[in-house]
């Protein structure tokens, strides 16, 4: 190790400090004398040297800085030049991610200036103004309230859009720990930074980024120790389970939790353990939070639309003709003229089946609740009837994913919801601008005065939420044109992802070929790449729409990246340790020290 030089510089000769030095030197030749057991002298009476040669050349002490004293160990503030160089050193190691995520940066910060102060979307009143209590999970609530108690909705999309930059982070710092060479962890990062997609869910009144946080926190933290720890585990699937609360769909992680947790290995009851920890964790999380939802809504629920959620998706490819039902399901059945428009309007439109007929149930006298089984009854009776029409009609809206553009196909959800828009959009009836303010349409339950049911309540957003809409058309038209011109990851590649994520899987089943380095890549492939498949197979299996596909973002190209490296590590053969070259010499005999 380098010695500190004294500050008056070298010495000269027949100086003291010369002298000292040359002693300190030549003592640094002599062999060591034994120290005592009992760390009494050494023989001879002579008191062991406590100075280094440092000290004998006018260097401070050990643990003090020279010219100081202050310890070298105690606490000090960095200075902003400090920190400055520090991050450019860690910009410059990190020099791709870094260009990736300035780009990602410049397309949030043209996304606040176009539309002020928010895209507001119709389901965006369930969570301002409560509309349709218990349509919905109401965990984006929380941080919501806690925004706006400080901030108006543009305050809210500014948060969103930091968070889309810090899961982009997230997601290389993973892939980093995993074992995953740089260029592929900034890949990875890649399609959640520049998806115009995501740009606009990212500046709308909705809680899609904070689901996809959530489901890379829960996944970073499983993975964050090369051997996973059982809290780890713990903490992982608890917020897994938490995400339930902000979309419903995030049930299903439990399943990814698990199979990770088979994963690990370690014999059957180390999986065991690991199981039982993810398990008692994601249901620790869903049971919290219906206790708050009871205490919000009354109903110890995570929401009551699932049956009308799942009957969409089995009314549009059930075969009425040859179906078994009971007569007073048979009214659920759809024409074939409506089933062409889709499960989203079977499930919303205020003509479908579903809605004529439960407002004539009600009518007659007939519960809510009594209506809600009916309904569950029928689609059980598909499922159980029909189960390949489901599980095709699932697989097809699946593919689409994958297509070279993206395109409404027919009976989807518009995809222009999720597109911006030249001006400030309009969700018609219930999102409009009138007059230079944001007018929004609140539903009213109850009938008037002839009997029938109350319309819709017009109302001005409230100025505390921030005031008249803005749009900067150029910068709108930019962003639009961005977004419809390939401004997205294109389907082949989300396959690579999908292809290479299998593969990388696959691997885990050749435990004795699995050293640390690929055992490490292949977990983080399995847990990235199941929780792509779950999140996904389960958003499908209600209805298809471009929104729910947005998790694929930050599933999919970090298990393609790990998938992909992993791939690479087995590839390369682990070369020999080459062996010492051996000479025949004759034993050399120590000589006393002198």
């Amino acid at each position: 190790m380098r010695m500190p030089q004294p500050a008056t510089g070298p010495a000269e000769p027949g100086d003291p400090a010369s002298e000292a030095t040359g002693e300190a030197g030549s003592a640094t030749v002599r062999p060591a004398e034994p120290a005592a057991a009992n760390g009494a002298a050494p023989a001879g009476g002579a008191a062991p040297a406590t100075h280094s040669a440092a000290e004998a050349r006018g260097a401070a002490p050990a643990g003090r800085r020279p010219g100081s004293t202050r310890p070298a160990g105690s606490a000090t503030r960095p200075s902003a030049s400090a920190l400055a160089l520090a991050s450019l050193g860690v910009m410059r190691r990190h020099w791709l991610v870094s260009i990736l995520l300035a780009i990602g940066l410049v397309l949030r910060v043209l996304t606040q200036l176009a539309y002020h102060p928010a895209i507001i979307y119709i389901d965006s009143l369930k969570y301002i103004y409560g509309a349709w209590p218990g349509s919905d999970p109401v965990g984006y609530k929380v941080p919501l309230r806690m925004i706006l108690a400080f901030g108006d909705l543009g305050t809210v999309t500014v948060v969103q859009h930091l968070l889309g930059l810090a899961i982009a982070v997230m997601i290389y710092v993973v892939l980093l720990r995993m074992g995953a060479p740089r260029w592929l962890g900034a890949l990875a990062t890649a399609p959640v930074l520049f998806d115009g997609y995501q740009l606009q869910a990212e500046h709308m009144i909705m809680p899609d980024v904070w689901f996809e946080a959530m489901i890379v926190a829960g996944l970073a933290v499983m993975l964050w120790n090369p051997s996973p720890r059982l809290r780890m585990i713990f903490i992982g699937s608890l917020i897994l389970g938490a995400s339930t609360g902000i979309r419903q769909a995030g049930e299903i992680l439990v399943v990814p939790a698990l199979i990770f947790a088979a994963a690990l290995g370690g014999g059957w009851r180390k999986v065991l353990e690991n199981a039982v920890a993810a398990g008692t964790a994601f249901i620790l999380a869903l049971g919290l939070y219906m206790i708050a939802s009871a205490e919000i809504t009354g109903h110890f629920r995570v929401s009551e639309s699932s049956n009308s959620l799942t009957y969409g998706r089995m009314a549009a490819v059930a075969n009425c003709a040859t179906l078994r039902l009971a007569a007073v399901e048979r009214p659920l059945c759809p024409s074939p003229t409506e089933q062409a428009k889709g499960p989203d309007r079977l499930d919303h439109d205020a003509t479908s089946p579903l809605k004529l007929y439960r407002a004539r149930y009600l009518a007659s006298g007939g519960s809510a609740g009594q209506f809600g089984g009916i309904v569950a009854r029928f689609n059980r009776a598909v499922e159980t009837q029909q189960p390949l029409r489901v599980t095709s009609g699932i697989l097809r809206d699946a593919a689409k994913l994958f297509a070279v553009t993206r395109v409404t196909s027919p009976g989807d959800t518009p995809i222009w919801r999720w597109q911006f828009q030249g001006n400030f959009p309009s969700y018609l009836p219930y999102i409009l601008v009138q007059h230079g303010k944001i007018v929004v349409a609140l539903p009213r339950s109850g009938t008037g005065p002839d009997g029938k049911p109350l319309g819709p309540k017009l109302e001005v957003l409230k100025p505390a939420y921030g005031g008249a809409p803005q749009t900067d058309k150029p910068i709108a038209q930019f962003l639009r044109s961005y977004q419809l011109g390939g401004g997205y990851p294109p389907g082949p590649l989300l396959a690579l992802f999908t292809l290479a994520g299998l593969a990388g899987s696959v691997l885990a089943f050749a435990r004795r070929r699995l050293t640390p380095q690929r055992r490490q890549l292949v977990l983080g492939c399995v847990a990235f790449f199941s929780a792509a498949v779950a999140i996904l197979a389960i958003s499908d299996a209600f209805e298809f729409t471009w929104r729910y596909q947005l998790p694929a973002l930050v599933t999919l190209p970090p298990a393609g990246a790990l998938g992909i490296a992993a791939l690479i590590a087995f590839a390369r053969r682990s070369a020999p340790p080459r062996a010492e070259p051996v000479t025949e010499r004759a034993p050399e005999v120590a000589a006393p020290a002198a």
